[in-house]
């Protein structure tokens, strides 16, 4: 196992400056849904257009199920910070 360089560990005082306000963590949440909605779009659409490929195209709709779910999460934690 490797020692922790003490030099480095920027929270080892536990003064949390490193901690996101609750502003940036919103602001993060709401560019991941962003990102997430947009790959499921891409993934569904992709997928429509595979016609020789069933196994592809079904990998490809589970993509889009795992980015809906991780949308309605995302959604979930930005409610609750208003």
């Amino acid at each position: 196992m490797k020692p922790i360089n003490h030099q480095r560990d920027y929270d080892r005082n536990h003064d949390r400056e490193d901690t996101l306000s609750e502003r940036s963590l919103k602001d993060v949440l709401e560019s991941s849904y962003e990102i997430e909605n947009e790959l499921m779009r891409s993934y569904l659409i992709t997928a429509e257009k595979i016609h020789d490929d069933e196994e592809l195209k079904l990998r490809l709709r589970n993509f889009a199920e795992g980015n809906a779910k991780r949308t309605r999460q995302l959604l979930e934690e930005i409610g609750k910070m208003q």
